[in-house]
């Protein structure tokens, strides 16, 4: 395959079907690279004390994809040498352990995909568009993540 043939991708995908690990690894695999960085952000069965049942994702989902562009193009400017990236988030009803969200990032080197998939998930959080809803036994609460920009402007 040449250079030219593997051209920089990215992959950006919100659906409410289970989450496939193996298929987003697969999207970023390139023979220039020698590292793929994975995060995988899974339901876990507690918050403070309550047992969590499920969670429950939302999106506006347009802007949602426009903001995962953005962050992709921003991964681009601060690690020139990343191939490829995928980002999939699960909406709607995600069941305990199961993923809601899974990103890869290809480079030739593990540092740049490291750092880029720390980079993605924190400025995904900070920015897209997309609300939790965490089911306990008895109760539910809608979470605000900590780093939403437009959370804390209000504060």
């Amino acid at each position: 395959m040449g250079e030219s043939e593997d051209v920089p991708k990215d992959f950006i995908k919100l659906k409410s079907e289970k989450l496939s690990v193996d298929e987003v690894s697969e999207l970023v695999i390139s023979p220039y690279c020698g590292a793929v960085s994975l995060f995988i952000g899974t339901t876990r069965n507690n918050f403070e004390g309550k047992k969590v049942v499920r969670l429950e994702y939302e999106a506006y989902t347009s802007m949602a994809e426009t903001e995962i562009k953005k962050i992709c193009r921003g991964i681009r400017q601060k690690w020139l040498s990343v191939k490829h990236i995928a980002v999939h988030h699960r909406l709607g009803v995600v069941p305990v352990t199961e993923a809601s969200v899974i990103i890869a990032v290809s480079s030739p080197h593990r540092t740049e995909s490291l750092e880029a998939v720390t980079y993605c998930i924190n400025t995904l959080k900070a920015s897209v568009p997309i609300w939790k809803k965490e089911i306990y036994e008895d109760e539910y609460s809608w979470k605000e993540n900590k780093e939403c920009f437009w959370a804390n402007s209000e504060k």
